[in-house]
């Protein structure tokens, strides 16, 4: 890229603070030269780890901060506290301000939305924010939206993750026109609640920049057979969670079956290979990074007990989103559809 772009980090969020933080943040350096950092938090902290990364130094600005954010203070309690002070509030304001392209925190999940929230707005047209996650499949990824911004999202607000997460899928995987399901309990039209049914009815009549696949189930996220995954946050985020219960419980198993005997020893020593292809196919550091969708800014969300592998990937995503114009591009559709579905409210509104 011609001009200098920059991510705001805090570096005080997660479990490790700037243990994990600013190795993460090295190695993005390594991968995207174009880019600065911005690092918000304790200098004391900050520095000493910082020197031992010179590559980084020299492309990154330490601004300090004497307040961060606990991992279980309440939002609200986070919003007052922090307010114009937190390392996390001054990584987003920077966004809002210009100084930097992007956010990434893997601090409070709820106290960065908060924030976030707060200081950026949501774009015009967009009722509520989503998160949005990457979720590894058998043909790939695919975007899974929300896991657990807004719990119990009506119709409208399914129709706005839909537009928001193909946007999103654009940016990530280059597919012109990705496809999009609701998720539900079971595929046939008949099935699912109001909210489901009304979104899936404005979906298929609206003409929009995307391709509505209709109804998924549950184990279609897995299967990929969809680029984009559609639900409200309560069972987005219990689908999430499961998933990774799921993959360590495998993992367990497994490890436990090829370590009982000696048969099954020499076994997996001659599967090593596979089972490191295995292994590496589910960690979930290759697919680290909620991207709050919605607002008038990047903010990405690490996970807090992530390591420096994983926090790099959070960049990553975040310069993705920068580099292809995540915000733009749902600033469009979103417009879009708010011009589609004022004639139809408007004739409706005559109807009755």
């Amino acid at each position: 890229m011609a001009e200098t772009l920059t991510i705001a980090l805090d570096a005080m969020g997660g479990d490790q603070g700037p243990e994990m933080v600013i190795p993460g943040a090295a190695l993005a350096a390594e991968r995207h030269p174009g880019f600065s950092f911005l690092l918000f938090g304790d200098q004391a902290k900050i520095n000493p780890v910082l020197a031992k990364h010179p590559k980084l130094q020299k492309v990154a600005t330490v601004r300090h901060t004497d307040v961060a954010v606990a991992m279980d203070d309440k939002p609200s309690q986070a919003l007052r506290r922090g307010r114009g002070k937190s390392s996390m509030w001054q990584a987003i304001d920077a966004v809002r301000q210009g100084e930097a392209q992007a956010a990434v925190s893997a601090g409070n999940t709820g106290a960065l939305m908060a924030m976030a929230r707060f200081i950026l707005r949501t774009v015009e047209g967009i009722q509520r924010p989503a998160i949005a996650a990457v979720w590894p499949t058998m043909r790939g990824q695919s975007v899974v939206l929300d896991v657990g911004a807004t719990v119990g999202a009506d119709a409208r607000q399914l129709l706005e993750f839909a537009v928001m997460g193909e946007a999103m899928a654009r940016c990530l995987f280059g597919v012109q026109q990705p496809t999009v399901g609701l998720l539900n309990i079971g595929v046939e039209e008949i099935k699912g609640n109001e909210s489901v049914k009304e979104a899936g009815r404005l979906l298929r009549e609206l003409n929009l920049p995307l391709h509505y696949h209709g109804y998924v189930e549950g184990d279609d996220i897995g299967k990929g057979t969809v680029d984009v995954v559609v639900t409200e946050g309560f069972t987005g985020n219990v689908a999430l969670k499961a998933a990774e219960g799921t993959a360590k419980q495998i993992s367990s198993f497994l490890k436990t079956a090829l370590t009982r005997t000696l048969v099954a020893k020499i076994g997996a020593l001659l599967a090593s290979g596979a089972f490191r292809a295995f292994k590496d196919r589910l960690d979930p550091r290759k697919h680290n990074g909620g991207v709050f969708l919605g607002l008038n800014g990047i903010v990405v969300k690490s996970h807090g007990g992530t390591d420096a592998f994983g926090f790099a990937t959070a960049v990553d995503v975040a310069i993705d989103m920068v580099a292809n114009g995540l915000v733009a591009k749902i600033s469009e559709d979103v417009a879009q559809v708010n011009a589609l579905l004022t004639p139809a409210a408007t004739a409706a509104t005559a109807a009755e």
